[in-house]
């Protein structure tokens, strides 16, 4: 005999039954019913049991969109706030250089790019004044 199976002898239980958790035809887990007493579910127990599995699965599939949703919400506030700081590097570079805002933008890419280094590091380093725009790879010409 197994040693969960003692474990749930010790425990009063004699018979378990587990309910597939379904989504469209693939199951998701499982509810697992422990009974004190040997036999089978009832007719009645099995359509309370089935009715517990749907609402596990839907409370299962709510939390796994909650998530989800949290992800991409965290995912464009973070864009956004990098933005933001891309916006403020190009009108410092510009303000300190006296060049137009789609070059000093193109000098933040080119050096982010020559030194592989990701664009909003660079902004923030403008903005913060830890790179000198004089420091700044001039854009390509073409």
């Amino acid at each position: 005999m197994s040693r969960e199976l003692l474990l749930a002898q010790t425990f009063g239980f004699r018979s378990v039954d587990a309910v597939p958790m379904w989504l469209r035809g693939s199951v998701l887990g499982a509810v697992n019913l422990f009974r004190t007493q040997p036999g089978s579910m009832t007719d009645a127990d099995l359509a309370a049991a089935r009715a517990l599995a749907d609402v596990a699965t839907i409370a299962i599939l709510q939390h796994r969109a909650m998530l989800q949703a949290q992800l991409v919400n965290e995912e464009l506030s973070h864009a956004l706030n990098n933005r933001i700081i891309i916006e403020q590097a190009k009108g410092v570079l510009a303000e300190h250089t006296g060049i137009e805002v789609d070059v000093a933008f193109a000098r933040l890419r080119n050096h982010a790019r020559n030194h592989n280094l990701r664009l909003v590091e660079v902004a923030q380093a403008t903005v913060d004044g830890t790179l000198d725009a004089a420091d700044l790879d001039l854009p390509r010409t073409s």
